[in-house]
């Protein structure tokens, strides 16, 4: 009869193999409670202005920073973190600052989807979106790109994992990325200025316009997802 074949050279190495899995799962648990308070945390302007204003002239980094965070780690419309910047340092710096965050945080993006390939971005992306994706990609991509980060609710974090899966060129995706996003973090570093100087008017009038196309956007984005990623023939 066979001898059964010993995986580890002793009980302690065992052991060992044993305590590291452990400290796998558990680093593993611990990392997704961050990063559910994390994402949350990213979606309140009052706290994140709060945050930022703490540390004084190092306080556009900090945001550029936070910004492209919230492009990779938690992908929720960036323009909350719009109003925050607005807020802080005006409509012109605040868009500049937002705009370089989320550029960054695109082409970082674009280049991980890129490296780890179609498995990676499955966890997040449903694999019918990607197949119309990659269909429509190689006549169309560019165009729909810069629809997708024109319009204010559109899913762009997301769509930046998705456009690095494509042959699409990166430089070009993250520049689109860029004058998509132009109009929306603009009036949204707008309303937050205007909150800033206390013209509520202003403000109440572009976050009502905003979010009622994003509702638009909502309500229809079955419809708005088949005219833009037509199912793959």
């Amino acid at each position: 009869m066979d001898r059964p074949v010993r995986i580890f050279a002793d009980s302690r190495s065992r052991w060992t193999v044993a305590l590291l899995v452990v400290l796998v799962i558990l680093s593993l648990l611990a990392a997704r409670t961050i990063f559910a308070q994390y994402a949350a945390w990213l979606s309140d302007p009052d706290a994140v202005r709060s945050f930022v204003a703490d540390f004084g002239i190092f306080a556009p980094l900090t945001f550029v920073f936070l910004q492209a965070c919230q492009v990779i780690f938690a992908p929720i419309p960036g323009q909350a973190l719009g109003f925050a910047s607005g807020w802080l340092f005006g409509a012109y710096w605040g868009t500049v600052y937002s705009l370089a965050g989320a550029t960054i945080g695109s082409f970082v993006a674009f280049h991980l989807s890129r490296r780890w390939g179609r498995p990676f971005v499955e966890r997040a992306i449903t694999a019918s979106v990607l197949d119309r994706f990659d269909d429509f990609s190689s006549n169309h991509g560019y165009l729909t790109l810069f629809i997708v980060f024109l319009i204010p609710g559109m899913p762009d974090d997301v769509i930046c994992f998705v456009g690095g899966t494509t042959d699409l060129d990166i430089k070009r995706m993250t520049a689109i990325s860029l004058l998509g996003r132009v109009p929306g973090y603009f009036l949204t570093n707008l309303a937050g200025a205007s909150v800033a100087s206390e013209d509520y008017t202003a403000a109440a009038v572009i976050v009502v316009v905003m979010a009622a196309i994003a509702l638009v956007v909502y309500l229809r984005r079955e419809e708005l997802t088949t005219r833009l990623f037509p199912p793959a023939r």
